[in-house]
């Protein structure tokens, strides 16, 4: 939460990740246009806005340790709230915009984070019930 927290100051505004992104564009493709350039640094920026989102969830989710419907509603709902937060701290920098599509961008993501995770934590389980199974075959044969 410290690094969404900080990314939202002028620090990563887009007027900072610009000087990378657009340096790095030119030396990849010189001969790309600005409008090319905004746009490839806007889909990075709401990508990052995505990923970020995506991972505080699932953090959340893991917090809570449980792995019922509920927990899961209540990680996506704490995620929704700090976007909302983040974004109204984000209206107060001047260098940054709060925006309510920003906040759909970062719900989306930590809908994402939530779905990834439940699918690694379901086949993990899956994977350990079966060595189960193979460990206690052996055991049963060895005797």
């Amino acid at each position: 939460m410290i690094f969404i927290f900080v990314g939202s100051t002028d620090l990563l505004s887009a007027e900072h990740t610009s000087r990378f992104i657009g340096p790095f564009l030119r030396w990849f493709a010189p001969d790309v246009s600005d409008a090319t350039i905004a746009s490839i640094q806007l889909i990075v920026r709401k990508c990052a806005h995505l990923t970020e989102y995506a991972i505080l969830a699932a953090l959340f989710y893991r917090a809570l340790r449980l792995h019922r419907a509920r927990v899961l509603g209540a990680a996506f709902v704490f995620a929704g709230l700090y976007a909302a937060l983040d974004e109204f701290h984000q209206s107060f920098v001047a260098s940054r915009t709060g925006t309510a599509y920003d906040v759909m961008i970062d719900c989306a993501g930590a809908m994402i984070g939530l779905v990834i995770y439940r699918l690694i934590n379901r086949k993990s389980k899956i994977e350990n019930r079966r060595n189960a199974g193979r460990a206690a075959t052996e055991a049963g044969l060895s005797k």
